[in-house]
């Protein structure tokens, strides 16, 4: 039996086989390379042993490296960065290491290197022919603040902060996001496990706050991210927590769930929860950290976004997962969108406050964009249920929508006590839109304009199940509440909404099996086949 005194030899010998080699691929200075051989696996490595300043104005890049890869090297350990602002470039991550943002600590991102400097970002890794399939930003990870590939055990935890400062925001994937030294991502993670992202703040995140790809077993939890374009990204990605965040995004979305084609293949976003979050399109950059929480003007030009989203890049697809105990303020409603053959199934929506909401409070769409490669079928959404939703919101004319195309539709749905306050002010010309089926285009609740029903929309769709859903509208409004076009087995039970003399609660289109029970608008109606209908 090995006795203590040989276990403890061999593992210093496997401990310094390590530093030895990652010494000999150049990663260690001989400082560092003596710190790590002194150091023991656990062990704190403060970067300012390795000659970062902390004072904003010399780059600490080179000392932040050296440090990670010293507790690397020693077997693993916390990478400390104490109270101070730490200027850098491109921060590269290891197996086995926390990097560990204390109170009063800034991880600034340095501007872009001017044309001739040498120093500035990693550049971003050939990704082809796969970039093609995805934006930039979701095809490279290198070009980012922080980043890491092929990684496990690894995390970073606050409480400082990540200030974005010189990161690019990467809007449509421009010259300046792929220029040799501009990073485009506070955080970007890749085919990495056991990850652990914790209490800490992102200010101005740039095109991607957090990319993750590939990564299984990844929790997120109290992460505040203010920023100037998307906040959590997670494609392909595998038994996933994500809790207690709050994330004003107001020019993209909060938190967003992808399958696209970035590793090579599809890879389905499964297991997953999302819980106890606030996402929001609705403050000025900066005042979600600050505490003042200022909200935009009523008209000011911006996009309001900040949702939870699953898509757009759908190839995947996206498998048992539960959302809950969320607000949503001042931004889009949820989004489950499958329009590049991704079958999106058994997922779990629950508790959801939405305030000020900008479009559809839900909104479920089939589509076929197919971005991908070529042949790949139209996918499926099915086996959604949604339940106790409110929202409200002071200008909307667009209603909450389901909607598939011709030959595919979304199938069993259920939703379920569902409160909804809406502007109203919708007219008899509005009703009478007939709406594109515009299969191919980018999805969003917008993409119709105001819809010709003020409550749902129900198009291409089987199965579904509406209980207790009550709409109300500011003012009166000319259109029906519910519009079902090609439907089939539909059943409504409990519905509330307000009356219009001479306008229908109901139109049907195209529709079989359909029922509506203890409704007060209409009687206790079960029709087998509706061509046209209004009831």
């Amino acid at each position: 039996m090995m006795n203590k005194k040989d276990s403890r030899r061999d593992f210093l010998q496997a401990a310094g086989a390590v530093v030895l080699d990652v010494a000999a691929r150049g990663k260690l200075s001989a400082a560092a390379l003596k710190v790590a051989k002194q150091s023991g696996a656990g062990a704190n490595f403060n970067v300012r042993d390795f000659g970062a300043k902390g004072d904003g104005h010399q780059v600490d890049t080179v000392a932040i490296n050296q440090a990670i890869a010293a507790a690397a090297a020693a077997g693993g350990g916390t990478v400390l960065l104490p109270a101070g602002t730490y200027l850098s470039y491109s921060i590269r991550l290891m197996s086995h290491v926390r990097l560990q943002l204390t109170s009063g600590t800034v991880l600034l991102a340095a501007d872009p290197p001017a044309a001739g400097e040498q120093q500035g970002y990693d550049l971003a890794e050939d990704n082809k022919p796969w970039e093609e399939y995805q934006d930039f930003g979701h095809s490279h990870w290198h070009n980012s603040l922080i980043w890491g590939e092929g990684l496990e055990n690894v995390s970073i935890c606050g409480p400082g902060l990540i200030w974005g400062k010189g990161i690019s925001r990467g809007e449509f994937q421009g010259p300046i996001t792929t220029l040799p030294g501009v990073a485009n991502k506070a955080i970007a993670f890749k085919n990495c496990h056991d990850v652990i992202l914790r209490d800490f703040s992102i200010l101005h995140g740039g095109h991607l706050g957090i990319l993750t790809t590939g990564v299984d077993n990844l929790t997120i939890d109290n992460v505040k991210i203010d920023t100037n374009r998307a906040g959590i990204d997670m494609d392909c990605c595998r038994n996933v927590r994500v809790s207690n965040c709050s994330i004003n995004a107001p020019w993209d979305d909060a938190i967003c769930l992808k399958s696209s084609f970035a590793l090579g293949h599809p890879r389905a976003a499964e297991m997953i929860t999302i819980s106890d979050c606030m996402v929001s399109g609705n403050f000025e950059e900066g005042t979600l950290l600050d505490g003042t929480f200022k909200r935009f003007a009523v008209d000011a030009d911006i996009d309001r976004n900040g949702r939870i989203k699953f898509g757009t890049e759908s190839n995947g697809g996206f498998k048992n997962i539960t959302i809950t105990n969320c607000i949503f303020d001042g931004c889009f409603g949820l989004a489950i969108l499958s329009v590049d053959g991704a079958v999106i199934e058994d997922v779990t929506v629950s508790n959801i406050t939405m305030r000020d909401t900008v479009a559809s409070p839900i909104f479920i769409r089939l589509g076929s964009r197919m971005r991908g490669p070529a042949g790949t079928p139209v996918g499926a959404i099915r086996r959604i249920n949604i339940s106790n939703i409110v929202s409200s919101s002071p200008w909307s004319l667009i209603c909450s929508i389901i909607a598939g195309v011709p030959g595919h539709r979304v199938e069993d749905i259920k939703i379920s006590n569902v409160l909804i306050r809406h502007s109203g002010g919708g007219t008899r010309i509005d009703a009478a839109r007939h709406l594109e089926e515009k299969e191919t285009e980018y999805p969003e609740p917008n993409m119709f304009g105001n819809t010709p029903a003020h409550g749902l929309l129900i198009r291409h769709a089987a199965g579904i199940e509406i209980s207790d859903y009550k709409v109300m509208a500011a003012v009166n409004d000319a259109r029906p509440c519910f519009l079902l076009d090609d439907v089939e087995r539909v059943d409504f039970s409990n519905v509330k909404t307000d009356t219009v003399p001479g306008t229908p609660a109901f139109v049907l289109k195209d529709v079989q099996d359909f029922s509506v029970t203890r409704c007060r608008a209409v009687p206790d109606t079960r029709i087998a086949v509706a061509k046209h209908t209004e009831l």
